[in-house]
C-alpha cells in the first residue's frame, strides 16, 4: 500500500505515481502532495496539511494514519481530498525550518525573501491548492475547508487549540462546530492578515481555514496520541462524512482575540517573558511584556495571556501575541 510519509522521506522519484481502490482514485501531485477522489458524487473539498514546520511530528503522523486508513479502504471517503506534507526538507532534518520559517511566506508574500526551499515550498503549495479547488469546483465541490495541523515550540496551558485567520466573512458555524467537538481547549481569533496557510485558503479561497496546535514539538515515535483523540476523531468523521463525535471534555471552548503583536524591530529588543513560561501564562494589567529602543509593550487590559514568546525572531518579526477573553 502507499505510505504516503515514507514515500515523502525518501526523496526522488515515485515509482506508482496515482493508483485506485475500490472507493477512491488517488494521485501524487508532487513531493509530499496527494489527492484523493470518491467515486460517489461529493460537494465538499478538504485541505488538510502539516509538517509546515519539518519537526512537528503529532500532525504529520497523524495525518499519514488517516492517509494510510483511507487508501487501505478501512475508512470511507465522502470528500474530494488534499493531503499535504509541507515541508519534507526541513522533515528529513527534523528542524522547524531549513532556512526560513514557512508559515510567514504564503500570499505571495515569500517573494519577500531570499529563494530557498522555504520559498520554492511555500509557492508550489499555493500552486497545489489553487489547483485543487479549481478541479474540485468544477467537480461540484464547492463547500471548501482547510485544516493546517502543527505543534507548539513550548508546552501550553491549553494543549489543543486553534487560530482562526483574520476574514471580514462571517465565521463558518459548522467549522466552530467541528472545532469544539474535536476537543479544542481555545480558539484564537486573529486580527490583521499574516503570512500562514489558512490566512492564505481563507483570503483566496475563501475556505473555512483553521491553524490547530496540537501539543509540543518532539521527535518521532514520542508522542503521546491520547492527548489526541478528539482531533483524531474530527478528521475521520470530517472526511467520512459521518455525524460529529461528541465532545469529549465537559468544559466550554475559550474564545480569545488578538489584543497586541508584540515585533521585534531593534536589536536591544528584550521579552519579559520566562523562558519556562507556558503559552496562555496570564499577565496582570501594566505588566511590561517587552522594551525596545522607543517602543515599550505593557499589558492594557485587566487580563492578557501570552502565546508563541519567541525572543530569537529576526528583526522586523512577531516576538509574541498578546490574548484577551471573548
Amino acid at each position: 500500500m502507499f505510505d504516503l510519509l515514507a514515500v515523502t522521506m525518501a526523496g526522488g522519484p515515485v515509482t506508482e505515481p496515482a493508483g485506485q481502490t475500490e472507493t477512491l482514485d488517488w494521485q501524487w501531485r508532487g513531493e509530499g502532495i496527494l489527492e484523493l477522489s470518491p467515486r460517489v458524487p461529493c460537494d465538499t473539498a478538504v485541505v488538510i496539511s502539516a509538517g509546515i514546520h519539518g519537526n512537528e511530528t503529532v500532525p504529520i503522523e497523524l495525518l499519514n494514519q488517516l492517509t494510510g486508513e483511507l487508501l487501505s479502504g478501512a475508512r470511507a471517503l465522502r470528500v474530494r481530498l488534499l493531503m499535504l506534507l509541507g515541508n519534507p526538507a526541513s522533515m528529513r532534518l527534523n528542524k522547524r525550518f531549513a532556512d526560513a520559517d514557512m508559515n510567514r511566506m504564503f500570499g505571495g508574500r515569500h517573494a519577500r525573501y531570499t529563494p530557498n526551499d522555504e520559498t520554492r515550498r511555500a509557492q508550489e503549495l499555493e500552486q497545489a491548492m489553487a489547483l485543487f479547488y479549481r478541479s474540485a469546483t468544477a467537480a461540484g465541490a464547492l463547500h471548501r475547508f482547510h485544516y493546517d495541523l502543527h505543534t507548539a515550540i513550548r508546552g501550553s496551558l491549553h494543549v489543543r487549540f486553534g487560530l482562526l485567520p483574520l476574514q471580514t466573512r462571517p465565521k463558518s458555524e459548522a467549522m466552530l462546530a467541528w472545532l469544539s467537538a474535536c476537543g479544542l481547549d481555545a480558539l484564537v481569533h486573529h486580527r490583521s492578515p499574516g503570512g500562514t496557510f489558512t490566512h492564505f485558503s481563507s483570503e483566496v479561497f475563501q475556505a473555512d481555514s483553521c491553524t490547530l496546535e496540537l501539543g509540543k514539538a518532539l521527535p518521532f515515535g514520542s508522542n503521546d496520541h491520547s492527548q489526541f483523540t478528539g482531533i483524531r476523531r474530527g478528521l475521520e468523521t470530517l472526511v467520512s462524512g459521518e455525524p460529529l463525535p461528541a465532545r469529549e471534555t465537559g468544559k466550554p471552548m475559550l474564545h480569545f482575540r488578538v489584543v497586541q503583536d508584540v515585533i521585534r524591530s531593534q536589536e536591544d529588543f528584550h521579552l519579559f517573558v520566562p523562558a519556562d513560561a507556558l503559552n496562555f501564562t496570564p499577565f496582570k494589567k501594566g505588566e511590561v511584556i517587552a522594551k525596545e529602543t522607543g517602543k515599550t509593550y505593557r499589558v492594557a487590559e485587566e487580563e492578557e495571556v501570552v502565546l508563541f514568546p519567541n525572543p530569537n525572531v529576526a528583526l522586523g518579526l512577531r516576538a509574541g501575541l498578546m490574548l484577551a477573553k471573548m
